[in-house]
């Protein structure tokens, strides 16, 4: 399964995200020059459990090198789909979670799940002296709080069958408890040697839902509301999903519409579509200058159809995002 895009909405700019990103880029760009066949490099920045375990291995590495390695190994990859396939998940799922915590304890959850993840590596390979690289531990932990904050969220699949791709949009919980599903089979059955540390991804999803939790006990510092001023998107999507409602026997259909503060006083065109089973109709919405919180826009004619031949109307509510 890959996850192309998700529907749950953002409103700031996921700073400390495309950060990590940049990171992994450049880095990954350290590798292409150096060659990933180069060993030593793995060995000295990758996580080996022998540099803590083993006499032999531990006397060739100094105590700063085994403690930047807990850190060091999570922004190496070993090959381009590697690089690529973990950049993607953190960009499909990182600006979401970074929203609900905050960019600079953001930063904090991401790193503390890939040492979370590298540990449990650690734990059940104590001894071994393979190094272990990548991402994926940390992204694990984003995809864990994914899926504890935003369960209902639909994820945009492509799911390959044979040469032919099916794309359908598949609920968060199911696609992230399927992902979890087969790493912890392949943790405990045949891809248990296949060299991809799949407990380190379980370490890294469990920290990940443990955080979310832990973060709703601890003190808000007021940090994140000054960089939230900076983040904070100031144009709401050109495309919105209206789910609308209305009574059993009236013809009218009500439903919101999301605007920035900046839109609400310049005014702005949207688009958006209204999901009638699998037929999904775009509508093109013009917003006035200086509208209100709550302003209700008149549609005319597009509601639902009476017996005598006539369709009623649809409002939608005017809802401002981040209003100043």
């Amino acid at each position: 399964m890959i996850p192309i895009r998700d529907n749950q909405p953002s409103n700031c700019f996921p700073v400390v995200t495309y950060i990590l990103m940049g990171i992994n880029v450049l880095v990954f760009i350290l590798q292409i020059q150096i060659g990933f066949n180069n060993e030593v490099f793995f060995y000295s920045y990758g996580l080996v459990p022998a540099k803590y375990t083993v006499h032999e291995m531990t006397r060739h590495f100094s105590l700063v090198n085994q403690l930047f390695s807990i850190f060091s190994y999570m922004f190496l990859h070993g090959g381009f789909w590697h690089f690529i396939g973990n950049m993607w998940f953190l960009y499909i799922f990182g600006d979401n979670v970074e929203e609900h915590f905050g960019a600079l304890r953001f930063l904090g959850f991401y790193l503390i799940c890939g040492i979370i993840s590298g540990l449990f590596h650690f734990l059940l390979n104590p001894v071994s002296m393979v190094p272990t690289i990548g991402a994926s531990g940390a992204i694990a932990g984003v995809m864990g709080a994914y899926f504890l904050l935003y369960p209902k969220a639909r994820i945009l699949t492509v799911i390959p069958i044979i040469i032919f791709p099916w794309f359908v949009e598949i609920p968060a919980f199911i696609f992230l408890g399927v992902w979890f599903l087969i790493q912890f089979i392949n943790a405990v059955g045949t891809g248990a040697g296949s060299g991809i540390a799949w407990w380190a991804h379980i370490g890294g999803f469990i920290a990940g839902l443990a955080l979310v939790k832990l973060n709703k006990n601890l003190p808000q510092t007021g940090s994140n509301q000054i960089i939230t001023r900076f983040t904070t998107k100031k144009y709401t999507p050109k495309l919105q999903m209206v789910v609308t409602s209305g009574s059993l026997n009236g013809p009218d259909l009500h439903g919101n519409i999301d605007i920035s503060s900046i839109e609400a006083i310049a005014g702005t065109n949207k688009m958006v579509t209204i999901p009638w089973g699998f037929y999904k109709p775009l509508y093109r919405v013009k917003i006035p200058p200086g509208v209100k919180q709550g302003t209700r826009l008149k549609l005319s004619g597009m509601g639902k159809s009476v017996p005598n031949g006539v369709k009623g109307d649809m409002y939608l509510r005017v809802n401002i995002k981040n209003a100043i």
